[in-house]
Order: structure tokens, then C-alpha cells, then sequence
């Protein structure tokens, strides 16, 4: 290992990379992604501009890292949030809810997923190859899962399902952050489960 990378990786430990990501978001979610500039960002994480390019080549390459950091975090702390429960419901249950405390406990990082980061043609062009496909196995894990004790319907392709849930999801943190009224996100989990599982058929 080099002296450049041992001291960047001694500094990505210590806290500094995250640091910028941090800076970052907020910088993003606050100017846009188009009106920010590098600087804005190490002037907000007290940092000089070098220090910046010592973790990222360009601006197009924090966002990307923006969201595989925030994406492999969140995957981590879901998988084993799901090893600790047993029923696939369930386990449907804690993935919304999951999905839905991400974002209602940091506007700003909703703002940037949900706005900035497609407005970004690089980011949309790599975006099928990302943590996405990792974040659709795990919900498709769990619908197959259900599939075969009986808890789903068995002639349904999971992957299909898996991408709706991921929608629904996904619509649901766009029209919270585009909305002017403030509601309470997570409490609308329970109700996505129940029409996602159980449809708006009347018996």
C-alpha cells in the first residue's frame, strides 16, 4: 500500500470521508446538485478543496458515493434486522418500515435521493448496475420466501413484486418531500403492507 492510500484510508477511518458525504448532502439538498460546487462542499465540512479530491474525482462521483454509502449502510443494518425474525410477513413489515425511516429521519438525504440524484445523467445511466439490484434481492428473498410457506401468492414472479414494492416505496418518500403539508411517514407503513399483501378488493 502506498503513503497515499495508507493515509487515506487511515483518514476514510477516522471519520472524514463520511464527514464530506455529510457536508455533501446537506450542500445538495440545500443548492440543488447543478448549482453546488465542490468548494461549497469542503466550505461546509471544514475542510480544504484538496481534501476533497483526495476521497472523490468529481462532483458526479460524491453523489454516486452518496448513495453507495447511504445504500450499503441501509442494506446492512436490513439484513440483519431480518435475520432476527422469522414469519415473511413480518419481515415484509420491517423493510417498509425500514425504507421509510431512512428518509423521514433525514429530509435532506430524501431530498437528495429522491430529486438530485436523478437529475444526474451519469448517476441514471449506472443506476440499474447499483445497490438497487442488491436492495430488489432482499425483498425478493422475502416474497419468495412467504412463496413457499404459503404466506403469497406462489404464481407470482418475485421479481416483479419485489420491484412494485420498491415503487410503492419509492413514490411514497417522493410525495413526502414534494408535499407542503408535514405527515408522519413511517405511520403510513402498516397501511402500504396492507394494500401491497392484501389488495383494495372487497370480499
Amino acid at each position: 500500500m502506498t503513503a497515499k492510500r495508507a493515509t487515506n484510508a487511515r483518514e476514510k477511518a477516522n471519520g472524514k470521508y463520511e464527514s464530506i458525504l455529510r457536508s455533501a448532502i446537506k450542500v445538495f439538498a440545500r443548492n440543488g446538485f447543478f448549482n453546488s460546487k465542490v468548494a461549497d462542499i469542503a466550505r461546509e465540512a471544514g475542510v480544504a478543496d484538496g481534501t476533497v479530491y483526495l476521497y472523490f474525482k468529481n462532483k458526479d462521483d460524491i453523489l454516486v458515493s452518496i448513495f453507495d454509502h447511504v445504500t450499503d449502510e441501509a442494506l446492512a443494518r436490513g439484513r440483519a434486522r431480518l435475520a432476527a425474525i422469522d414469519q415473511p410477513l413480518e419481515k415484509l413489515h420491517r423493510i417498509v418500515e425500514g425504507h421509510l425511516q431512512l428518509f423521514a429521519g433525514d429530509r435532506d438525504l430524501a431530498v437528495v435521493f429522491q430529486a438530485e440524484l436523478r437529475s444526474s445523467t451519469k448517476f441514471m445511466e449506472q443506476f440499474s448496475a447499483t445497490r438497487v439490484t442488491q436492495y430488489l434481492d432482499l425483498i425478493r428473498g422475502v416474497i419468495e420466501e412467504g412463496q413457499k410457506r404459503g404466506v403469497f401468492r406462489g404464481d407470482l414472479n418475485s421479481t416483479l413484486v419485489a420491484k412494485l414494492l420498491f415503487g410503492q416505496l419509492d413514490e411514497m418518500v417522493t410525495n413526502w418531500v414534494l408535499s407542503k403539508k408535514r405527515y408522519n411517514l413511517v405511520s403510513m407503513g402498516d397501511a402500504v403492507v396492507d394494500v401491497f399483501v392484501n389488495g383494495i378488493g372487497k370480499e
